[in-house]
């Protein structure tokens, strides 16, 4: 959970300031970063080189290299914004950024009830967060769906329902799912002619603009999605399920 330190007490803080902070870590994560040090060569003399702009994690491995070499001084790095840091306090930044929940990979999978008009839908979604690993299981019903596609659909916003809850924003989401049809269409693949699956369409892609996440898709088989398939029947059973676990 988020929490500031105002005066040595800590707060929760509003939805505006968790937003700002959130938008904070998106800039830090995709921001580039450059090196800037004093080489020292023979006879008291230095020479100075600038890198290459690079990611957070590779400018941190770099400057670890440069500074154990013991012929470097004054290391600095500088981030596209123009601000200085020292190779600790990039440390410490990048120790921020991974406490925020990453290596997101979602399974989805929906069922659905020609009779009844109803879909059941399953969602699988593992991610990161520090050192620790999680999975979070949950189903839900939808009514008054058309097709099994729609609720191919349906599943996939649920997923991303699941993401809007964790604050996620400007993160890489993979989506894996069995369903040839609607992963194509999402990807931008093939084209949709169906207007139900249109609206769901626009649904996603404004959801995903709201959380400027970058997705990729991925087409498995069914057998590798067994869990979320399983989840999906269980919604359609009356039975309801949500779940939050740890990975060891």
């Amino acid at each position: 959970m988020v929490q500031l330190k105002i005066k040595g007490e800590f707060k929760k803080p509003s939805l505006i300031e968790v937003l700002l902070y959130l938008k904070a870590i998106e800039e830090w994560i995709l921001m580039k970063y450059k090196l800037e040090w004093k080489y020292r060569i023979k006879k008291g003399n230095s020479v100075y080189f600038t890198s290459d702009w690079m990611l957070l994690d590779d400018a941190i491995i770099i400057g670890e290299d440069i500074e154990k070499s013991q012929k470097a001084t004054e290391i600095f790095f500088y981030d596209e914004k123009g601000i200085e840091w020292n190779l600790k306090e990039l440390k410490k930044l990048a120790v921020e950024v991974e406490e925020e929940p990453h290596d997101f990979l979602i399974y989805f999978d929906g069922g659905y009830q020609k009779e009844e008009k109803m879909a059941g839908i399953g969602v699988v979604l593992f991610f990161q967060q520090g050192k620790k690993k999680f999975r979070i299981r949950a189903n839900e019903v939808f009514h008054e769906m058309e097709t099994n596609n729609e609720a191919e659909y349906a599943a996939c916003y649920h997923a991303l329902n699941l993401l809007e809850e964790l604050n996620v924003q400007g993160a890489t989401c993979e989506f894996k799912g069995d369903s040839q049809v609607v992963l194509q269409q999402l990807s931008g693949e093939w084209p949709c002619y169906e207007a139900e699956l249109n609206k769901w369409l626009d649904r996603i892609e404004a959801k995903i603009t709201a959380l400027k996440i970058h997705p990729l898709y991925t087409p498995i088989g069914r057998n590798e999605n067994k869990e979320a398939d399983k989840l999906a029947t269980q919604a359609l059973e009356g039975k309801r399920i949500y779940s939050k676990m740890q990975i060891l």
